[in-house]
C-alpha cells in the first residue's frame, strides 16, 4: 500500500524520516524522481489507518493522499482505475471535482485528464461536479511514467473562499480613512509612508485622505509621500497577480484636517483614539452607523494623535485597545480588522454571503 504526502519543499528528507519513525513498518522516498515537494510512502498497514497516523502525527504533511491504485502514465488506464475507485467511494448524492497534478512529459495536459476523469466518473457514480466545493475530490497525482490515484474528502483543501464567508471588498471601499501624515526624519517618514501605503492598498479602502493638522515641512513630506505610492503600488501588483477580480487601487488626496471635517459633516466620522471608549462597548453603535450609511470616514493619528477638538464633530470616539497606544504604522490594520470584526459579530456581514468571488 502507498500514500502520497505533500510537504514543504525543502522538508522531504526529514518528513521521510519522522513518517518511518512515525510507522516503522513503512519505506519512505524523498523526492520521487528527483520532483520536490513530496514523499512517497510504502507500508503494510492498511492505507487509511496509516494516512491518519501521518496525519494526526505530523505538522509537517501538508496532504496526506492514500494512494488506491496506481498504473501507467497513460490516460486510458488512468480513466479506467479513476472510475472504478470513484464507483467505491463517492456517492451519487455527492459532489466531486477531479485534480490532477502531472510531473514530468507527457502526451497530454492535466486539463485532458481532468475532463476525460470527470466524465467517468460522472458516469460510473451519477454524482455531479462541483469545482469549488466538492463533497469528494478523485486526486491524479502523475510521477513521470507513473500515475497515482485517489479519492478524498474534499474537506483536505484549504480555501480563502469558503461558503458563508463574506467578501469585504464592498466594505472596506465604503471606508474613508483620514490619516494625519508621518512626518520627521526622511528614512522614518518614507518607511512609515511605505507600511501605510501597503496597508490602504491591502484593504483596498474606499480613499485614503492625508490630514495634516497645520504646516508641515515640504521636505519631510515628500518623503512620506515617496514611501506611500510605492507602498501601494507594490501591494496593488501583487494583488492584480493574485486575484481573479477587479482590483481597487486606493486613490490617495491631500487636505487640511479640520476644513476636511467641516466638509464632510454630512458623512459619519469615527475618530480612533486612546481617550475613547473600548470598542467593544460601542459594538451596537458602530452597527448602526455602518447599516445607516454608504461611507464612513475613520481619522487616525500620527505621533500627537487626533486633536480633541474633533472629538465634539464626531459621532463615535473608539480605543482599539485600552490601555495600548498603537504604532501609525499599524493603526490603520488595527482599526479596520476591529471594525470587521465587531461587524462579523454583530451580524452585519449576512449581506455580503453567498456573493461570487468575482464580484
Amino acid at each position: 500500500m502507498e500514500i502520497l504526502v505533500k510537504t514543504i519543499r525543502g522538508m522531504e528528507p526529514i518528513v521521510a524520516s519522522l513518517i518511518e519513525d512515525l510507522i516503522p513498518e513503512s519505506k519512505c522516498v524523498a523526492k520521487p524522481k528527483g520532483f520536490l515537494g513530496l514523499v512517497l510512502v510504502s507500508t503494510s498497514l492498511d492505507v487509511k489507518d496509516a494516512s491518519n497516523l501521518i496525519n494526526l502525527g505530523l505538522p509537517e504533511a501538508e496532504k496526506v493522499i492514500p494512494i488506491y491504485a496506481s498504473c501507467r502514465a497513460k490516460i486510458d488506464e488512468i480513466v479506467k482505475n479513476a472510475a472504478n475507485i470513484a464507483r467505491e467511494n463517492i456517492l451519487s448524492t455527492e459532489k466531486f471535482a477531479v485534480r490532477t497534478t502531472r510531473r514530468g512529459r507527457h502526451e497530454f495536459t492535466s486539463i485532458d485528464v481532468n475532463v476525460r476523469v470527470g466524465k467517468a466518473v460522472r458516469k460510473a457514480t451519477g454524482a455531479s461536479v462541483d469545482l469549488e466545493f466538492p463533497d469528494k475530490i478523485v486526486w491524479v497525482e502523475i510521477i513521470g511514467e507513473k500515475a497515482y490515484i485517489s479519492v478524498t474528502s474534499g474537506s483536505i483543501e484549504y480555501k480563502k473562499l469558503n461558503l458563508g464567508k463574506p467578501l469585504l471588498g464592498e466594505f472596506t471601499k465604503s471606508l474613508i480613512i483620514g490619516q494625519i501624515p508621518y512626518t520627521g526624519p526622511i528614512d522614518a517618514a518614507e518607511n512609515m509612508g511605505r507600511r501605510i501605503g501597503r496597508a490602504m492598498q491591502t484593504f483596498e479602502v474606499g480613499e485614503l485622505v492625508l490630514t495634516p493638522v497645520s504646516t508641515i515641512n515640504a521636505f519631510e513630506m515628500y518623503y512620506f509621500l515617496k514611501g506611500l505610492f510605492e507602498g501601494i503600488e507594490s501591494r496593488y501588483r501583487i494583488q492584480k497577480k493574485t486575484y481573479n477580480r477587479y482590483v481597487h487601487k486606493v486613490p490617495v488626496s491631500i487636505e487640511n484636517l479640520y476644513l476636511f471635517v467641516r466638509r464632510n459633516r454630512d458623512k459619519p466620522i469615527i475618530v480612533t483614539s486612546t481617550k475613547g471608549k473600548a470598542i467593544c462597548d460601542v459594538a451596537d453603535k458602530i452597527y448602526d452607523i455602518f447599516t445607516q450609511n454608504k461611507k464612513v470616514i475613520v481619522l487616525i493619528g500620527a505621533r500627537e494623535g487626533i486633536p480633541t477638538g474633533i472629538f465634539r464633530f464626531s459621532d463615535l470616539v473608539v480605543d482599539l485597545a485600552p490601555t495600548i497606544t498603537i504604532s501609525t504604522d499599524y493603526a490603520g490594520v488595527a482599526t479596520v480588522i476591529a471594525l470587521i470584526t465587531i461587524l462579523e459579530k454583530m451580524g452585519y456581514f449576512e449581506r455580503y454571503k453567498g456573493k461570487k468571488a468575482t464580484e
